[in-house]
């Protein structure tokens, strides 16, 4: 549900994983290179990086650096529509593969946050999880802070086209239609393309096209397995089918994306 470490506890770290919880990594000292998916971030002193649930993401050099590192899982931290769009507010944990290292205006607030999230979870005094869920918040506001300070726009998502996303990357092996989404969550068809039109300036259908192949090229990187393994996983029943599907989108077919990977 709750867990944070520092980079020196962080040994599961230096092998690519991924987990079902979002995943925020500040470094306090030194520099270290963190692989998120298919890209490199280096992070420096007082600087942070979000990793969206199912990205899979190792460190390089970890030990040239000290910081922590915070998980936490969607049900925990989002209890309401305002706790899903902070989480979500100004990209910070992004399921389109927008991860950025963030240098923090105010670092000595994040880390003062983080020490005291580590009593509480050590101590468990009464009521910690309400206190660390407030912690938590504070520390996603710095990070907003400081990215408008920058002259980011804003963006904040509704938490509709959140759920949605929510929705589509925990029901991959169902290859759901968008009108079985939208029956799970509560809404229509309609609305989930008008959120997406608005979000994204796309149809809620290739929304679902979008994540389907971001997840098929961490399960041939990193997961090792087939073709047909990996149509299989996601809800195909026709490995040709999702061998076009996949071309079709990816610009490159999931035998040639592989094995370019491995050659790399």
């Amino acid at each position: 549900m709750i867990e944070i470490k520092a980079f020196s506890q962080a040994e599961d770290l230096k092998i690519p994983r991924r987990v079902l919880k979002y995943v925020l990594v500040f470094c306090t000292s030194g520099k270290t290179t963190i692989s998120i998916d298919e890209n490199e971030f280096t992070l420096t002193e007082n600087s942070v990086i979000t990793i969206t649930s199912g990205q899979i993401h190792y460190f390089k050099d970890i030990e040239n650096a000290s910081g922590f590192v915070l998980e936490f899982t969607y049900a925990f931290f989002c209890k309401d529509d305002s706790d899903m769009e902070l989480i979500f507010h100004n990209g910070l944990f992004c399921h389109f593969a927008m991860n950025e290292m963030i240098k923090v205006d105010q670092p000595e607030i994040v880390v003062r946050q983080l020490e005291e999230i580590t009593n509480e979870i050590n101590l468990q005094p009464y009521q910690y999880l309400i206190s660390i869920h407030s912690r938590i918040e504070l520390i996603l506001i710095e990070i907003n802070r400081t990215k408008i300070n920058r002259g980011d726009e804003i963006y904040k998502p509704d938490a509709l086209f959140l759920q949605f996303l929510e929705t589509v990357i925990k029901n991959f092996e169902k290859n759901l239609s968008v009108n079985e989404i939208a029956g799970l969550i509560g809404t229509t068809e309609a609305k989930l393309n008008e959120l997406s039109k608005l979000h994204c300036n796309k149809t809620a259908q290739n929304i679902i096209f979008g994540l389907i192949v971001s997840e098929a090229k961490r399960l041939l990187t990193y997961e090792k397995l087939s073709v047909k393994e990996v149509a299989y996983t996601l809800g195909f029943n026709d490995p040709f089918y999702f061998s076009n599907f996949f071309k079709k989108h990816a610009q490159v077919s999931p035998k040639s994306f592989r094995e370019k990977i491995v050659s790399a």
